[in-house]
């Protein structure tokens, strides 16, 4: 798909398109001199390099563009592979073919292209400084989450890169730590206690807080506001708090320490996100359709399971999604109110960075990030479909 051309674009004058140039060269330059240890050098050779070939750029036939970009592709491939191996000429290239393409998107405005033309240059600057700090927060929030994904596949006991993986050696790389996963009897039953707990839990949170979403949805029902508060509180809440009062009234009534203490504990914490995501749903629901039912003859259970439930089964599904992901993750409450022989496999990753510091904790990690991202792209599919159904998006 072609991008809509809304401002033709011009060469820049070479006293804007320089020091532009300069101060992106410089700040790219601070990041790898502080890789190699000399930022000052990094940040006046970044500043030079980036100048001279935006001067280049800008004094060389437009028709130059093609080779001259794919020229500094190869020339940051070798200097990378010359500083740090293959590690170093990924990284080079990956910086030779950004900066070919910024040299042109600066010098010849082509960032004014997708732009109405009557734009302030305080409002365009604006324009690409917000998707700047959006990018930004976006990479430091998943940097921390892609970093374990390499390493669980450490030859190595060793929680750090290897000059090994960093050069791509295959034998750096090893499955040795999935092995360990999945035969390790402690790591075994981790998963098992996880996988019995979770589903439990989630079938509570799905049945008592889809019922109290309708009920609350009811326009009649007296301080539905408070109840409402009251409901989503452990969400709000400190998750320590709640832990120590579960602990002290389960222990009134001898549950600490069984499975389905653990289970109803998971349970109150999975309702907020049930009630949530249904009455979001119900918000687009008809009322009319289940008049109609009653007037027909069905009773207030066959229209729910008939009528009602296919529109809102969307918001129950994702409330039940965000429900299993809580308790399949959650450490706090099962410290509480479990036992050692109810250790689930957050409990067991937490216990690993305590006592036995192993890369098998990477390897669990990545398989639960893998499990997050299949139900939050299912989550996101459900959300997609209940749109479709109210009339809310075209397709």
């Amino acid at each position: 798909m072609s991008t809509v051309i809304l401002t033709p674009s011009a060469k820049q004058p070479l006293s804007f398109t320089l020091p532009t140039l300069a101060a992106a060269g410089a700040l790219a330059g601070m990041f790898v001199g502080a890789a190699n240890g000399s930022v000052p050098l990094g940040i006046l050779g970044g500043a030079l390099l980036l100048a001279a070939l935006g001067f280049a750029a800008m004094t060389l036939p437009a028709a130059l563009e093609r080779p001259l970009r794919w020229g500094l592709v190869a020339l940051l491939l070798l200097a990378g592979y010359a500083m740090s191996g293959v590690s170093g000429a990924i990284l080079g290239a990956l910086f030779g073919w950004f900066f070919g393409w910024f040299v042109y998107w600066i010098g010849w405005r082509r960032y004014r292209m997708p732009l109405v033309p009557y734009l302030t240059a305080g409002q365009v600057l604006w324009h690409y400084t917000f998707r700047v700090i959006c990018g930004a927060i976006f990479v430091f929030l998943i940097t921390p989450i892609l970093v374990i994904i390499p390493l669980s596949f450490n030859a190595q006991n060793f929680f750090t890169f290897t000059p090994e993986m960093l050069d791509f050696d295959p034998a750096g790389y090893s499955l040795q730590h999935y092995v360990d996963f999945l035969t390790n009897p402690e790591w075994t039953r981790a998963v098992r206690n996880s996988l019995i707990i979770a589903p439990l839990a989630t079938i509570i949170s799905v049945t008592l807080g889809t019922l109290a979403a309708i009920g609350l949805s009811q326009s009649h029902v007296p301080g539905r506001r408070a109840i409402m508060a009251i409901l989503i509180s452990p969400m709000i809440v400190p998750l320590i708090i709640s832990a120590t009062g579960m602990y002290f009234f389960y222990s009134k009534i001898n549950i600490v320490g069984t499975l389905w203490g653990v289970v109803l504990a998971h349970a109150v914490l999975g309702i907020p996100f049930v009630i949530i995501t249904v009455t979001a749903t119900l918000v687009g629901f008809d009322r009319s359709l289940t008049r109609a039912a009653a007037n027909m003859g069905a009773n207030p259970v066959t229209t729910f399971f008939r009528v009602q439930m296919p529109l809102i089964l969307p918001g129950v599904i994702s409330g039940g999604l965000f429900a299993f992901i809580t308790s399949f993750d959650e450490v706090v409450v099962v410290l509480f109110i479990g036992s050692a022989e109810l250790q689930t496999l957050p409990w067991q990753m937490f216990t690993g960075l305590r006592e036995q510091l192993s890369p098998t904790i990477l390897a669990a990690a990545t398989i639960l990030v893998a499990i997050s991202i299949c139900l939050l792209a299912t989550v996101e599919m459900l959300r997609r479909r209940s749109e479709r159904l109210r009339g809310l998006s075209p397709g």
